[in-house]
């Protein structure tokens, strides 16, 4: 007998055995690596994507977006992209012209905005609007912008992703309500009155004193606030009260004819910042019959360490400052002196404090289904939805982008949620409230070619 020939025989066999092994473990360990929920979650999550409508409230876009080498069509840096929607099934966003243009220069720089300062944040609007509106022009066949509900589910259906432009701060506004009627017809459907920082419209829910703010110094809306409600309302563009203060909040709810949302917010049961939500104000959105979208932004999810706070008042110390005690003064810089500090000072400051901030842990999607679960304990599945803000901070453990949206589907599926209440929280709910809003609009007798999704004059 070859005994050669006869150890090769069996030789072989194992080694092909072994080879199958050793790559069933990589794939099993790579899997688990990239994909924490069991088979049947995943494959149902990936069934859902495929079938229902999903949208994120709100998306930053980057000033330097579209240029080369962070072209839209490409899987670049950004947390968005068409790439990276396409892989994450995203059937569309609120993409948000944002601005914040208190810029200083100098040593006795002012602290309250300026014409100049007004121009300049206006000129910001217009590069993240053309950005924006570019993403339609450029790639036709990926893209469009959408006017009306009845728009986004049509550029759904043809496979093209559905964006809805949205602003974020009046102060670019200035004094101008009429501009609210130029930005409608531009494509404008989500209007958010504030940022940090109180402006000439309303308060925020974080004023800061070295711009000058002083809370609540509007008593909430300002009479141009009180006009801007009526007039987004003729107009049917849907009222963003994220960000915005609790009074002024409550003066919206007053005299909005029209449900409205908050775009990017979390519960203050859970973490208690001013920039989160109380119970009354999730319970005052919902009684218009609004949305609340909870925003995947870890501080928001998850209150700072004691090790952060013990990190953040030693600095403190080192400018002079008395230790603070909870979160919400931890997490901004609004001591009412800085309101006296030059402007050198206030920026060292902010920057050591924003660097501490930063190294603490990161929420994780079980803390975010978390907040998304207690959202709708306390107003309801109709009145919950979803937000990312990717791209100015947002993204937690798990959902990094918009490519990882099955992730946080599969963990809305682990809580016992069913299809058609993850459908509502991925679309359904605030494709109702734009329904709404845009027939209140023609009820009016305003906002006839808003209402159409014809395209607009940019």
């Amino acid at each position: 007998m070859n005994t050669r020939r006869t150890t090769w025989k069996w030789l072989i066999p194992a080694l092909i055995l072994t080879l199958a092994v050793a790559a069933a473990l990589i794939w099993w360990f790579a899997t688990r690596q990239s994909q924490p929920y069991p088979l049947e979650v995943a494959h149902r999550a990936n069934a859902l994507h495929e079938q229902m409508l999903s949208f994120d409230s709100h998306i930053d876009i980057p000033a330097h977006f579209g240029g080369e080498g962070s072209e839209a069509y490409r899987d670049g840096s950004s947390q968005f992209d068409l790439v990276k929607a396409g892989k994450g099934r995203l059937s569309g966003a609120a993409l948000s012209i944002w601005a914040w243009p208190e810029f200083w220069t100098g040593p006795n720089s002012p602290h309250r905005p300026t014409p100049g300062f007004i121009e300049a944040a206006r000129h910001e609007q217009e590069v993240r609007y053309r950005i924006i509106s570019g993403i339609a022009k450029d790639y036709p066949d990926q893209a469009g912008i959408a006017y009306s509900p009845a728009d986004f589910r049509r550029l759904a259906h043809e496979g093209k992703f559905a964006i809805v432009i949205s602003m974020l701060n009046a102060y670019p506004l200035g004094d101008d309500v009429a501009s609210l009627d130029t930005w409608a017809n531009r494509g404008l459907r989500i209007f958010g009155f504030n940022y940090v920082a109180n402006n000439s419209w309303s308060d925020s829910s974080r004023p800061m004193p070295f711009f000058g703010d002083s809370p609540d110094e509007h008593g909430g809306l300002s009479d141009l606030g009180k006009q801007a409600v009526r007039r987004l309302n003729d107009l049917g563009v849907i009222i963003d009260v994220s960000q915005m203060s609790s009074l002024g909040l409550e003066q919206v709810v007053d005299l909005t004819r029209a449900p409205i949302i908050a775009s990017h917010s979390s519960v203050r049961g859970l973490v208690d910042l001013p920039r989160n939500l109380s119970d009354r104000e999730l319970r005052l959105i919902r009684d218009t019959g609004g949305v609340v979208h909870i925003v995947g932004f870890s501080s928001m999810l998850r209150p700072f360490s004691k090790d952060t706070l013990a990190k953040v008042n030693t600095m403190r110390a080192s400018f002079g400052l008395p230790e603070v005690q909870n979160l919400a003064q931890a997490s901004m810089p609004a001591d009412p002196v800085f309101s006296i500090w030059p402007e050198q000072r206030f920026g060292e400051y902010a920057g050591q404090l924003y660097a501490i901030l930063e190294t603490d842990q990161r929420a994780s999607l079980k803390e975010f289904v978390d907040a998304i679960e207690y959202a709708v304990k306390k107003i309801g599945i109709d009145h919950v939805g979803i937000s990312s803000d990717f791209n100015d901070g947002g993204g937690v453990i798990g959902w990094e982008s918009v490519a990882d949206n099955r992730n946080l589907t599969a963990e809305l599926i682990q809580r016992g949620f069913s299809d058609e209440d993850i459908a509502k929280l991925w679309a359904g709910n605030f494709l109702r409230v734009w329904e709404l809003a845009q027939q209140n609009a023609i009820h009016a007798g305003t906002g006839r070619s808003n209402q159409q999704g014809l395209t607009q004059n940019p």
